[in-house]
């Protein structure tokens, strides 16, 4: 779905209108996308001039467009996931985050508050991590992700 960004009009998109034109934005198109788990993203094209000619091809190949933004969405979807890997194994990226602040020697509640979760989701998160990793403790689990960084 295509979104005109000189359309929107609603206060909050005016304020960040203004915010795009101090960059010397002045249009562009928005591709917008939802995975099967609810998330969103989007692909901007961007440009300093109200009525770019790239627009009119962008509108015209909207199909071609849409997949070019999918591609893109998984690309860097891999491309983030790639930084949770420990041992060849795929952490969640809230599970790589939970162990990273635990590696830091903060607790399961200064995790929740620093994250802005329960206790107990974090508990879950690193349990997962755990499990996955084939260990029994968390520090155990953190001398895996550290050997990871130093290799």
């Amino acid at each position: 779905m295509w979104t005109a960004i000189t359309v929107i009009c609603r206060p909050r998109s005016r304020k960040s209108l203004k915010k795009a034109a101090e960059f010397g934005i002045r249009g562009g198109l928005t591709m917008s996308m939802h995975d099967h788990r609810g998330r969103f993203a989007a692909l901007t094209f961007a440009s300093n001039e109200a009525h770019p000619p790239l627009l009119r091809s962008l509108t015209r190949y909207e199909k071609a467009m849409q997949l070019v933004a999918i591609n893109v969405h998984i690309h860097a979807r891999r491309r983030l996931a790639e930084d949770c890997v420990v041992d060849g194994i795929t952490l969640t990226p809230r599970e790589f985050e939970c162990l990273k602040w635990a590696a830091c020697g903060k607790s399961a509640w200064d995790i929740s508050q620093i994250l802005g979760v329960s206790k107990r989701t974090v508990t879950f998160h690193q349990e997962n991590a755990k499990a996955k990793l084939g260990v029994r403790t968390i520090n155990q689990a953190i001398v895996r992700m550290a050997a990871r960084a130093r290799s």
